[in-house]
């Protein structure tokens, strides 16, 4: 029996140490959440301000009615009860009474509603915006382009960092970051004091795009667009994440703004700018089976891999792409597949890469894995595809 109890103790204290273990080894993440978090993010905008004043303001004349009323009711149960002999008073109704509590309530919720209103006006007024950045949601990442002001012109999509889905994957957490599930490969950069706007869309579900610290949140509707807007008081990384339940794959979504300077942000631009003008591709350069391999391994590990895995073998619902018929066989109906999507948006269409990004990932996973085809899809044939002419592809 003793010896029972003291395994009892020895799992207990192991228990206790694991968790304890767990508790040190996390920690604040700026911008992000904080370990045992129970208020709000802290605020880098007005209206990420005006919204945590509106929060405690109304908490509070809401714990002042609660006591007030709760403690007249249990005042009065307590004091006025039969035990004590009280007798039940006969009266009419008191049309003072009936003013007042009809008055009184009107007036408090007068007061709650006028603040509310103003910052509720504020969050919507979108106009004399110094930067515009169009948000298009997709399953399961963001896309940002920049519509008008400083960058005027960049487009890139943000997603998951592969390193931690493949964490998620594998179970193992011990060893995750601060940033965990939030770091993503291509984030949002907008200067420090200046007015963003943001246009929010959809491709194919609702999402919605939500920065706490920002105290934003805004649905991106297929076929619709909404805009909301911030101004980032502070630089730094701020996080948040897809606030609409859009799929499978809807815990890997992040959202990472990076606010920097108004030098930094210049300099980022013209660095941008430039990456920009070297990687502007030529839908008519003809391409080799090894340069279109080797850039289409990229573009797979960063849109493809998340469902299809790097190894092309699929999980669950989601079909291999090693050793596939699909993949094996004539290009045109791969093609189409990849541009329109296929089962309702379980397979997304990938429209808004380029025709060389399309072509090198169709080529890459014909000459991957088993799949040694030696099918070259060029740029060009997108070009086609897209205007609905499918060419097939020509053996090397």
């Amino acid at each position: 029996m003793k010896s029972i109890y003291t395994k009892l103790v020895s799992l207990g204290l192991m228990a206790v140490a694991t968790m304890a273990c767990m508790a040190h080894a996390a920690s604040d993440l700026p911008g992000g959440p904080a370990v045992n978090q129970l208020n709000l993010h802290p605020a880098v905008t007005r209206i990420a301000h005006e919204q945590h004043f509106l929060h405690w303001m109304m908490l509070t004349i809401c714990i002042v009615i609660f006591i007030g009323v709760f403690g007249a009711m249990f005042y009065s149960i307590c004091k006025h009860r039969k035990s004590r002999g009280a007798k039940a008073a006969n009266f009419h109704e008191s049309v003072t009474v009936e003013v007042v509590w009809t008055i009184v309530p009107f007036i408090i919720v007068i007061l709650m509603a006028l603040p509310a209103t103003k910052v509720l006006v504020a969050q919507k007024d979108t106009t004399n915006a110094d930067l515009t950045v169009k948000v298009t949601g997709y399953q399961w990442k963001w896309g940002y382009d920049y519509i008008n002001g400083d960058g005027e012109g960049l487009s890139f999509i943000s997603t998951l960092d592969s390193s931690h889905r493949a964490m998620s994957d594998s179970g193992n957490v011990s060893q995750a970051p601060n940033d965990y599930l939030l770091k993503v490969d291509n984030p949002l950069v907008v200067p420090v004091n200046k007015k963003v706007r943001i246009i929010t869309t959809a491709n194919d579900v609702i999402h919605s795009f939500m920065v706490p610290s920002f105290g934003i949140k805004q649905d991106a509707i297929p076929g619709f667009v909404r805009d909301t807007w911030f101004r980032a008081e502070k630089t730094g990384d701020y996080y948040g994440q897809c606030a609409e339940l859009c799929g499978k794959e809807h815990a890997y979504m992040p959202i990472h703004v990076k606010v920097l300077s108004s030098k930094d942000y210049k300099a980022w631009v013209e660095a941008e700018m430039k990456k920009l003008a070297a990687k502007q591709d030529d839908p008519s350069k003809v391409w080799t089976l090894s340069d279109l391999v080797a850039r289409g391994e990229k573009i797979y590990a960063a849109n493809c891999a998340a469902c299809h895995q790097a190894s092309g073998k699929g999980a669950g619902a989601i079909k291999p792409l090693d050793g596939s018929a699909l993949v094996q066989g004539a290009p045109a109906e791969m093609m189409h597949v990849v541009l329109e999507g296929r089962a309702n948006g379980a397979m997304p269409a990938w429209k808004q890469l380029n025709d060389t990004e399309l072509a090198a990932v169709v080529t890459f996973t014909k000459n991957h894995w088993t799949n040694q085809t030696g099918q070259v899809v060029q740029p060009a044939q997108f070009v086609a595809a897209r205007a609905g002419k499918y060419p097939e592809a020509a053996a090397q």
